[in-house]
């Protein structure tokens, strides 16, 4: 390719008060490689939360043999990228004890951070950094946001299990010991932060949502660079612009339907409905019959975060353990009393339904990262995402195998389509290894990690 084409990674589509993160084209070279070096990806690390554990047989898989051939029911979704995904039973979750009473306080809290709170201190937040901000403190500073952290449900549960403060209940991001990262929950706002002008790396300036005027104003800058651009860039450039376009017409759709909700609420008729027509669904996001349709535009969301390397790092919890429920998968029972099933089958299956339905959601996302090309792979390639919960089994609260399920090639670092059924390490380990694998140096292990867990590793 001839140097003449090649255009910072760092060039952005501008429009009024507004600016639009570009792929990886292949005329770009990445911000931090030095002269003479060839362009590589970096790798993206992000993480996906379900709480209260999964049915087990429908979860982990019979054998290491049956793992891409005939997965379990929860991973049927992820058939067509199982070759891309590692699973490991036997990684075990931190101790809860002195805080046996506040299994589902410590479920999320713990799953990012692998440390207990502190127990003298208990009723404010005193706990640790979790992984995901080790990581953004170390890769933060090259994009413009040093994470995105996403969340299905306002974090806004208030329940003192144990006299812990309430923020353990719904936060896995903790800035330092005493800071919980609060989570975005409104589509429109993560796209405004990710679309916002931004000034410089680590910093984005907050703009008014970015409506349609502003989204036209930026790609229609897209037409002159284009001119300039190899046939390959320019079928990637449109493929992106269109799902840019997507998304947004995605999130007008929801707000149009929570809007017309209202008014029906409200008796106030719509002048585009005849009289006999049935009202409008209430859409109650995110607790609404298509809360698969929400998450579904927070996982495209990610997508466009990590395609355009506006973040390296980020963490979506897709619900939290406080009664949500799930009308679209045919009832309403909230997902914690169904866990304690005591063996009901109707609880089982329909606590198996949910697993399925958030594995689902997961597998969507990095379905979508495996059919975008960057570099010489995919974006897929160069991500290591994580889905998992904070306990094994809800029925009994236990923690001994924590449901994990690790999707991406790290950059080349992880061996995936395996699954290795007698992993030996805790949720540390994991996380300790994850973090090596993308290349964010430790001080010292995470919480309760005392080692990598090299099995996961591809041999250099």
């Amino acid at each position: 390719m001839s140097n003449r084409f090649l255009i910072d990674r760092r060039t952005c589509l501008k429009g009024v008060g507004a600016s639009l993160a570009l792929p990886l084209l292949e005329t770009m070279g990445w911000a931090e490689e030095g002269k003479g070096k060839t362009s590589k990806p970096p790798v993206r690390l992000g993480f996906m939360y379900m709480p209260h554990g999964v049915i087990m047989d429908q979860f982990w898989p019979t054998t290491p043999e049956s793992f891409l051939s005939s997965p379990p029911p929860a991973l049927e979704s992820l058939k067509p990228v199982l070759d891309q995904c590692l699973m490991m039973k036997g990684i075990s979750g931190i101790p809860i004890s002195p805080f046996n009473g506040a299994p589902h306080a410590l479920e999320l809290s713990t799953w990012l951070t692998a440390q207990l709170p502190d127990a003298p201190t208990r009723h404010r937040i005193n706990i640790a950094i979790s992984a995901d901000q080790i990581a953004a403190n170390y890769v933060g500073a090259l994009t413009s946001l040093p994470s995105l952290e996403l969340a299905t449900m306002p974090q806004t549960h208030k329940e003192n299990q144990e006299g812990l403060h309430e923020a353990y209940y719904s936060h896995c991001s903790f800035r330092s010991s005493t800071q919980a990262v609060p989570a975005l929950i409104s589509p429109r706002t993560v796209l405004t932060r990710l679309f916002g002008q931004a000034d410089k790396p680590g910093k984005s300036s907050q703009t008014s949502p970015l409506d349609q005027k502003m989204l036209d104003l930026v790609i229609g800058g897209a037409k002159d660079l284009r001119k300039t651009l190899p046939q390959t860039d320019q079928h990637k450039l449109d493929e992106y612009l269109d799902s840019v376009r997507a998304v947004e017409r995605r999130i007008a759709a929801i707000e149009f339907r929570q809007k017309e909700a209202a008014m029906e609420k409200a008796g106030v008729a719509s002048s585009k409905r005849n009289a006999s027509d049935s009202p409008p669904i209430e859409i109650k996001i995110p607790e609404g019959d298509k809360r698969s349709e929400y998450m579904q535009v927070m996982c495209d969301l990610n997508v466009l975060a990590f395609q355009t390397d506006t973040t390296r790092v980020s963490t979506y919890i897709g619900s939290t353990p406080n009664g949500v429920s799930y009308p679209e998968l045919g009832f309403t029972d909230a997902h914690h009393s169904q866990t304690h099933h005591n063996n009901e089958a109707e609880k089982v299956n329909k606590v198996a339904a949910i697993t399925k339905f958030n594995i689902d959601q997961f597998a969507y996302m990095v379905k979508k990262m495996a059919s975008l090309r960057e570099g010489d792979g995919t974006l897929l390639d160069n991500c290591i995402m994580m889905w998992g919960s904070g306990l094994e089994d809800g029925n009994k609260h236990s923690r001994e195998n924590l449901p994990f399920i690790v999707a991406g090639g790290g950059g080349g670092s992880l061996n995936t389509g395996r699954f290795l059924p007698n992993t030996k390490g805790n949720q540390g380990d994991l996380l300790t290894t994850l973090l090596a694998c993308a290349g964010v140096p430790l001080d010292r292990p995470i919480g309760i990690a005392t080692k990598e867990i090299s099995e996961m590793k591809a041999r250099a």
